[in-house]
Parts: structure tokens; C-alpha cells; sequence
């Protein structure tokens, strides 16, 4: 299957240059923010990636009620405002109820689908209606090909800007396991894939703001396998102190690190591009 290109701001997403989504979990406080994108912004001018900045408004699926959920809608998109209009870059954040789709959409150019609601029908259709790029997680329920239900109902809403992320599977109890058969079937589908290796090393039933929330160790490894396999982007939640962090404390990596990170994969997806260039080999 011919694979398509999803424009994003400036980004051909689906082409042959990798590109990054990459921000703080959750919005915290505009300094935190800014430091962030200020840092992104000279890593993508260093190393030649683009970049499409990530932070959430709002996280609803806390398992207790004093865990940090966000600063809201209204607050969290004019201080993402302020990073596209400061930093240039095109934006992403989720959204989890229909009517936040269409507010959004006004300002940020990727409307993502949480991986618990990838299946949720009034939610998706709100997201593809608004004309915005439309990227879906795949659920940790879900196998792979079933993925195609959900790009069916954004397409027969008549949008076909979509990217989809694969973020791993419930594998027993508490723990997430990448199957990389997972990136040919989501690839098959003739859109965009995209790896979020952060959330693939989040342990869950443990606090997200716990330092033991996550296997930080396992990052590389797991972000050179996706890259191996021909991912077009890589997904990786950063923070100025990630062990500070009011989510994802175990899982973020520090912005400081994230240049030396992305080196190596960087290489790793330029062979990785030469030698399927032609296709993908028949065995």
C-alpha cells in the first residue's frame, strides 16, 4: 500500500525525514513550558528534526482524585498558544469529550485520541469533523488491524489526515510490551506511524507522579527497535526535572538528554530508510 503524507505545518509527516513529537506530559506552568520549547527548538536546528510540540490540557484517566489532571482547556490552550506563537512549532494535545474538539481545533493542528478512547465514536467523528489532523493511539486492548476501525470513521467523515501511534500492550498485569509486528499492520494502512516510547515504559497501577511509575532503562532499546521497523515518527514526553514531574515522572526524559538520545536513531532510521527504499523485501 502506497504510503500517504499528512501535512503538519511544515512537516510531511509519512515522508522520509523522521520527525519528533515531543513536549511535557501534561501542562504544568508556563516556565516549564517555555524551557522546554526554547530547548527543543535548538535541538531541532542541530540535529535537522522536526519537531511538533506535545503537552496536555487535561489528563482524565487519573486513577485518584488528587492527581494533578491539567490546568483545563481554557487556560492550557493560551499557554500553547504562546509556544506556537513564540517558537513557531505546530502543536498536538489530546482531547477526551467531543465538545473540546472544535475549541481546540482553533488552535492546535493535531487533535489526538487517547489509546483508552480510540474506539469511541462520537469522540473520533468530533475530531475528524473539525478538518484538523487527526492522530489516534492505539489502544493497549486493540489488536493492531482492528486499527482500521477507527481510521474508517474518521475517513468516512471526510478527513484523511490521520497518523496513528503505537504506545504497546496490557501484557498481564501493570505492564505494557511492544510487539513490533504491530508497526507492519498499523503501516498497512497507508497512513503515518508514529512510536510513543515514553508511555510504552509506564508501569501502571502505580501513581504516574511516582518515581517508580516507569522502566526509564528500557527506552533506547525500545526506540531503536521502532525506528528499526520503519516508524515515521517518534513520540517522546520531556521535562526540565522529569523525577519533579506532576505526571509521568518515571517515564519523561529530561530535555537535557534528549539531543544525545535522538542521535543514534537519527542514523539508524537514514539505513533504515536506504535499504526500503525500494520495498519491503518479499519472504
Amino acid at each position: 500500500m502506497s504510503q500517504k503524507l499528512v501535512r503538519v505545518g511544515d512537516i510531511d509527516c509519512g515522508a522520509d525525514e523522521l520527525f519528533l513529537i515531543s513536549g511535557p506530559c501534561v501542562i504544568e506552568d508556563e516556565k516549564i513550558m517555555m524551557t522546554v520549547a526554547e530547548q527543543l527548538k535548538e535541538i531541532s536546528e542541530r540535529l535537522g528534526i522536526k519537531v511538533i510540540y506535545k503537552s496536555s490540557f487535561q489528563k482524565d484517566n487519573r486513577s485518584d482524585l488528587s492527581y494533578y489532571m491539567g490546568p483545563g482547556l481554557e487556560k492550557g490552550i493560551k499557554i500553547l498558544a504562546q509556544v506556537k506563537e513564540q517558537f513557531g512549532f505546530p502543536l498536538l494535545t489530546d482531547i477526551h469529550y467531543p465538545d473540546q474538539a472544535a475549541p481546540v481545533a482553533e488552535v492546535v493542528d493535531v487533535l489526538q485520541i487517547p489509546a483508552y478512547l480510540c474506539m469511541q465514536t462520537t469522540l473520533v467523528v468530533a475530531a475528524a469533523q473539525t478538518g484538523r489532523v487527526v492522530n489516534i493511539k492505539h489502544g493497549q486492548f486493540l489488536a493492531p488491524e482492528n486499527m482500521k476501525h477507527p481510521v474508517k470513521k474518521i475517513v468516512d467523515s471526510g478527513n484523511e489526515q490521520i497518523i496513528l501511534t503505537e504506545r504497546g500492550y496490557t501484557f498481564g498485569y501493570n505492564d505494557l510490551v511492544v510487539d513490533p509486528r504491530s508497526f507492519y499492520h498499523l503501516q498497512n494502512t497507508g497512513y503515518p506511524v508514529v512510536f510513543d516510547v515514553t508511555h510504552a515504559i509506564r508501569k501502571y497501577g502505580i501513581p504516574s507522579a511516582s518515581a517508580s511509575g516507569g522502566a526509564r532503562q528500557y527506552l533506547p532499546v525500545l526506540a531503536r527497535a521502532g525506528v528499526a521497523a520503519g516508524v515515521d515518527g517518534l513520540f517522546v514526553e520531556t521535562h526540565t526535572c522529569p523525577s519533579e514531574a506532576l505526571c509521568d515522572a518515571a517515564s519523561q526524559l529530561d530535555i537535557t538528554l534528549l539531543e544525545e538520545f535522538l542521535k543514534p536513531l537519527l542514523e539508524l532510521h537514514a539505513v533504515t530508510r536506504k535499504y526500503t527504499s525500494a520495498g519491503e523485501m518479499t519472504v
